[in-house]
């Protein structure tokens, strides 16, 4: 760690109400002070941020390394270094790697591979019930005492509501965030598309906005009688939108991500079988896009998310069906929502907020701020830089990507985390 005097950027912290040039000034891995030189205070490195944005560094809600378990598509090394390039200063993994994150050893595996990288930093979910099977609960106390961000049973199904009950009233009790991908297994029933005209046009299974939002209802009545604390991530539907924002005026306690791709992409982009777009839940309707949008612009939509699943060639170059679903998102996060920002869709406030702010808050970590005192984990963004995204300067192994080829304005040109700067471009 060295010293860092970050000079004359734009700084944007919505939680401390700060959108202005001004310094920053770093040592010991620490923010000391985000506006006058503090005194005794060297630069061992001067950055001149001059006509760029510094921003907090993001927090991203959910992202799948592929290690331990599945290394023939990435691992913890490559996909943290994708990360600290992206300006991703922190991971959040589900549990459903192999093995389960369902025991401390499997946390303390993560941690010490994410430390041995030196990229970025790595929170992991711990399972909701052992072996994600849905049948009994995990040592959620356990769990909490190694350290998992939050509990959760990813996309695996919890068949019985009574377990699924029990398993809210014991994380509540741990004092634990639920994360939930909502699925009703039995409406999605291997489908691969978005139920509708193009799916059948195409011939493919398709999978209804029901099965997402007859999950979403049965996990705020449960919401209601536990007292759990909720997060519902990746949601697709317009009907989630209004169903999350209902639940949120009647009090509970539960937030919600969506993933950037959704706010892009639509049903009609599989209509070439692009095996790119098979993603999970699906590529939804113009008009659910639209309401996702409209959910971050309200506040009913906390956060975004890349959903990151690296893939290796062979899993993606198959019938659209045979595929296996998830897009190589991490390198896309951040130039996804700022072209929301371009657009004119949310202000770069917003974005900050749902990038970085919000996420940390979600996860109960110190992060997401710009506040002196803060782990001085900053992302500085040249929001003018034109760039294309390209196989070549991709830094993740998996090169699943809908968005090849695709121009992009504004990027990461700096990546500090804990006081040391982990990417300059």
């Amino acid at each position: 760690m060295s010293n860092i005097h970050i000079k004359n950027g734009r700084q944007i912290d919505p939680d401390n109400k700060s959108d202005g040039v001004a310094d920053l000034f770093i040592a010991d891995g620490k923010i000391l002070s985000t506006a006058s030189q503090p005194d005794g205070f060297t630069a061992d490195t001067t950055i001149d941020a001059t006509g760029l944005v510094v921003i907090p560094g993001i927090v991203d809600l959910c992202a799948r390394l592929r290690e331990p378990g599945d290394e023939q598509k990435a691992d913890i090394y490559s996909e943290t270094l994708a990360a600290a390039s992206a300006g991703i200063t922190r991971l959040c993994i589900p549990p459903d790697t192999k093995p389960v994150i369902d025991e401390p050893s499997v946390i303390e595996l993560i941690n010490h591979k994410a430390a041995t990288s030196s990229q970025c930093k790595v929170s992991a979910l711990g399972a909701l019930t052992t072996g994600l099977k849905g049948e009994h609960l995990s040592e959620m106390f356990t769990l909490n005492e190694a350290g998992c961000a939050g509990i959760s049973n990813a996309r695996h199904p919890i068949r019985n509501t009574l377990v699924l009950k029990r398993a809210y009233s014991y994380a509540a009790n741990c004092g634990l965030t639920v994360f939930i991908e909502p699925d009703d297994d039995y409406l999605s029933d291997s489908g691969n598309a978005h139920e509708g005209a193009v799916a059948t046009r195409l011939g493919l299974s398709g999978i209804p906005a029901s099965a997402e939002t007859a999950a979403i209802a049965r996990v705020i009545e449960l919401i209601y009688e536990t007292k759990a604390k909720a997060h519902i991530g990746r949601i697709s539907t317009a009907k989630s939108v209004t169903m999350i924002q209902r639940a949120k005026d009647d009090g509970l306690d539960i937030t919600a991500d969506v993933s950037a791709h959704q706010l892009h992409l639509t049903e009609m982009d599989i209509s070439s079988f692009n095996s790119s777009c098979h993603v999970l839940p699906p590529l939804r309707t113009e008009r659910d896009k639209e309401a996702l949008r409209q959910g971050l612009i309200d506040g009913t939509i906390d956060a975004i998310c890349s959903d990151h699943q690296p893939h290796e060639h062979d899993a993606k170059h198959a019938p659209f069906a045979s595929t296996q679903p998830g897009i190589s998102a991490l390198e896309t996060l951040l130039p996804l929502t700022l072209k929301l920002v371009t657009d004119n869709v949310i202000d770069m406030q917003t974005a900050v907020r749902v990038l970085c702010n919000n996420p940390a808050r979600i996860l109960n970590i110190n992060a997401g701020s710009l506040a002196a005192g803060t782990p001085a984990d900053i992302c500085i963004i040249d929001t003018e830089k034109m760039w294309q995204l390209t196989e070549s300067n991709m830094k993740s192994r998996g090169k699943n990507t809908p968005f090849l080829e695709w121009e992009f304005m504004g990027r990461c040109v700096y990546n500090v985390i804990d006081g040391v700067v982990k990417h300059s471009l």
